[in-house]
């Protein structure tokens, strides 16, 4: 099976002022993602609002993506609740030129380890690309054990990967220390990027790279090659953006108003999502702001290591302080 990348991004799904679907502007913001240092894209993901859209609105977007990057990586997310809905869309989205497919575990209806298991083996049958199995409990209400995730990757040939969001550690060392030598093992979670990492993940299926892919690419470059003191500073450094993409507004709506503020407006959502509060874009403008003064630094000193994270952290706040009215 092909390498999909250590950096992809579950990219959002930008829209018109009347709520369609503006593949123009999906097609330059995939190009944009690729050229800061994503290996690859997820497209119609949970962050892709892919519940409310269309089948035929989704595989037009695996079209038009995939033209637009070549030979990047695109992932077609076609995972959900209803099995044989699920096995349609794959059969559909492999025929559009993509380079995998992403199944979620299937939400609301909380099936057992075993319904999870012949969900995602018959799902994968009915595609020859390489299958990505996602758990996100957080938000399909269900865990898939790592007992489960473990049978999937022994069992199924073309299950390659999980994309682990449970945020449980210890259920991923697990899978880590149990997988085949070329299961992949990514991050669904932006902050637990660098502990899954520690203990034998490749990557990230990431939503702050929309606006922070070269730290993101740069953190995982640094860990792989045994710089593990310039990875943590890149993690530490990202923090404030790995919560600013997860405020009460929730995501897409705080990445997609991150992407505004950073001059790539992709619209507005579609209900019953809404956009980000005035609250939370207060905080998520500083961050960007911040994070623009990071990449500057980075791109003239070269590394984290060379930029004391700590002073530099402590600079930005007291001018904050500074400038702030009063």
């Amino acid at each position: 099976m092909p390498q999909l990348g250590n950096l992809l991004t579950a990219m959002v799904t930008p829209f018109d002022a009347d709520l369609q679907v503006d593949y123009d502007r999906a097609a330059q913001l995939a190009v944009k993602l690729i050229g800061e240092g994503n290996d690859g894209l997820v497209v119609s993901g949970t962050t892709g609002e892919s519940p409310t859209l269309s089948d035929e609105e989704k595989l037009q977007l695996f079209r038009v993506v995939k033209e637009a990057v070549g030979d990047a990586t695109v992932i077609a997310g076609t995972g959900s609740n209803d099995h044989e809905h699920t096995v349609e869309l794959t059969q559909a989205a492999s025929q559009t030129g993509v380079d995998g497919i992403m199944l979620v575990g299937p939400y609301y209806n909380k099936p057992s380890p075993e319904g999870f298991y012949q969900h995602f083996s018959r799902a994968a049958t009915a595609t020859h690309l390489p299958v990505i199995v996602y758990n996100v409990p957080g938000r399909t209400g269900k865990n898939i054990d790592a007992g489960t995730v473990l049978r999937l990757a022994a069992d199924v040939e073309n299950i390659v990967a999980v994309k682990e969001a449970s945020g449980d550690i210890k259920q991923i060392s697990t899978i880590c220390a149990g997988k085949p030598d070329d299961f992949v093992v990514y991050s669904g979670d932006d902050g637990m990027t660098l502990p899954i990492l520690a203990v034998g993940g490749q990557g990230v299926i990431s939503v702050v790279a929309h606006v922070a892919g070269p730290q993101m690419a740069q953190m995982i470059s640094a860990f792989h090659h045994k710089d593990t003191e310039q990875a943590r500073e890149l993690h530490y450094q990202l923090l404030p953006l790995f919560e600013a993409a997860f405020l009460p507004s929730g995501n897409p709506p705080c990445i997609k108003r991150a992407l505004q503020i950073c001059g790539f407006d992709c619209g507005g959502l579609r209900l019953p999502l809404v956009e980000a509060s005035e609250q939370d874009t207060q905080i998520i403008r500083q961050v960007c702001e911040d994070n623009r003064c990071w990449r500057r630094l980075l791109n003239r000193f070269g590394s984290a290591q060379s930029v004391c994270w700590r002073k530099v952290a402590q600079m930005l706040s007291l001018v904050r302080g500074r400038l702030r009215p009063r």
